[in-house]
């Protein structure tokens, strides 16, 4: 007598291997952001140290810093255009693509040993261009990948995975300068690159609707510009972070290792302080996982305020210990503000034109930063380095505070669900559109995010 045929069993069939609204695309990108973040942090602290070993001063470390950060302003706005002309995954592949060759080309160079100052910049401004056009398409794409009803849980759990390996890379990036210098780690950010790239072509983009032929690259920043500049929210809070992502980057990318070279130890040390700043972001996400603040941006803006305290820190300076918990608490403080900045743009902006308007939101963010690290140096020589850090936090409360009197900025409130996003589960029927009340409402809480748009994703 045969046995009778095998039948699933109820616990194997109820068990998902992820959340309903994790779909493909969501988890390719997670994966792939995972990749890069592991590598990247260290290299952010190795081309520092890269510039150091090669006998640059402080200022020369500015210029590298700037390096990377000039084509952000030069080429974001025709990255956002292209992001939203083009498919977006193709974008993103090739950005990859060119941030893999430059960084495995600054690593030969460095390796060979006798690096010069312009090579360097050359190889570096080669990375920043791949960024310009990598982020747009990144934050589009990812928006375009989850559903408004799970919108903040899955940006808050993008952000803590992206983070968390920032933690891992950071502290392994650190450590690897120390133990057998800053070429290797480059050349680990290449490999990164490749793999992230090889991850991203398998995107699909089929069911995010052509756009209509329009009047070409100038009519697409026209438009792109109408709807940025018509939300004072959206405008006040990049022109904040002009200011807050070019102090902050001066002290993290220039003064931090300097600091760190001559008070705290080396760069292992450092190292340890970017980590546990990436052990903040990760409390901050998981805290955003379990809370939904209704005022999304005085929330938000309110925690903007902490990311003085790590400027502060390097002036007096603080020991290793005391400024690694400065750290978290900026970390946690800034990924607050995050979940609930992509939380926004994604129930505000229409997703056919989001890469645009991010395009603006990254190039208002970061347009100061590289006048900033580049006058790092000589600023320090003027004023001395503490002087010049105790500027940078203050600038920070200066503006935070400034941001705050606008209206939108207070009154901003969540609203429930936002239209589908295109690869997402369908939703139950969805809500119109929400306006700003007359007066603040309460904010209240169910038991239960590079600096602006605001955590920057390297590639």
């Amino acid at each position: 007598m045969s046995s009778p045929p095998a039948t699933p069993t109820r616990t194997s069939a109820a068990r998902p291997r992820r959340p309903a609204w994790a779909g493909r695309n969501y988890t390719l990108l997670t994966g792939a952001a995972v990749v890069t973040n592991l590598g990247s942090h260290g290299a952010l602290i190795a081309a520092a140290f890269a510039v150091m070993e090669a006998g640059g001063s402080g200022g020369d470390v500015g210029l590298v810093a700037a390096a990377r950060t000039l084509p952000l302003v030069l080429f974001l706005l025709i990255g956002g255009a292209l992001a939203d002309r083009l498919p977006r995954h193709r974008v993103m592949v090739a950005a990859n693509a060119l941030n893999c060759v430059s960084q495995a080309a600054f690593a030969a160079l460095v390796l060979a040993g006798d690096p010069q100052l312009w090579q360097m910049m050359l190889l570096t401004a080669l990375c920043g261009t791949g960024t310009a056009f990598f982020n747009p398409a990144a934050e589009g794409m990812l928006l375009s990948s989850v559903s408004g009803e799970h919108s903040h849980r899955a940006f808050a759990l993008f952000r803590m995975a992206m983070n968390g390996a920032g933690i891992g890379g950071a502290a392994l990036g650190g450590a690897m300068i120390a133990a057998i210098g800053p070429g290797w780690v480059l050349a680990v950010d290449a490999a990164a690159f490749a793999v992230a790239g090889a991850l991203r072509a398998f995107l699909d983009v089929g069911h995010i609707a052509e756009r209509a032929p329009g009047g070409g690259l100038p009519a697409d920043l026209r438009e792109g510009w109408v709807e940025f500049k018509s939300r004072p929210w959206l405008w006040s809070i990049v022109l904040q972070f002009s200011v807050v992502v070019a102090v902050v980057g001066a002290a993290e990318s220039v003064y931090g290792p300097l600091v760190a070279r001559d008070r705290l130890g080396g760069p292992a040390p450092w190292g340890l302080a970017l980590a546990f700043f990436g052990i903040g972001t990760i409390a901050g996400a998981v805290l955003m996982m379990l809370w939904k603040p209704r005022r999304l941006l005085l929330v938000g803006t309110l925690c903007v305020f902490p990311l003085a305290l790590p400027s502060a820190g390097l002036a007096v300076p603080l020991p290793v210990w005391a400024l690694c918990a400065v750290m978290l608490v900026s970390g946690a403080a800034i990924e607050v503000f995050g979940v609930n900045w992509m939380t926004t743009m994604h129930q505000e902006i229409p997703e056919e034109k989001f890469s645009r308007v991010s395009a603006y939101d990254w190039f208002g963010s970061v347009s100061m930063l590289p006048l900033a690290t580049a006058v790092a140096g000589p600023v320090e020589t003027a004023v001395g380095r503490t002087a010049a850090l105790w500027g940078c936090a203050t600038l920070v409360v200066l503006v935070t505070a400034a941001v705050l009197t606008v209206p939108d900025v207070r009154r901003m409130t969540r609203r429930a669900p936002t239209p589908v996003r295109a690869d997402a589960p369908a939703l139950p029927a969805q809500s119109p559109p929400a306006t700003l009340p007359a007066e603040p409402a309460a904010d209240h809480a169910t038991p239960r995010p590079a600096p602006a748009g605001h955590g920057t994703n390297p590639g």
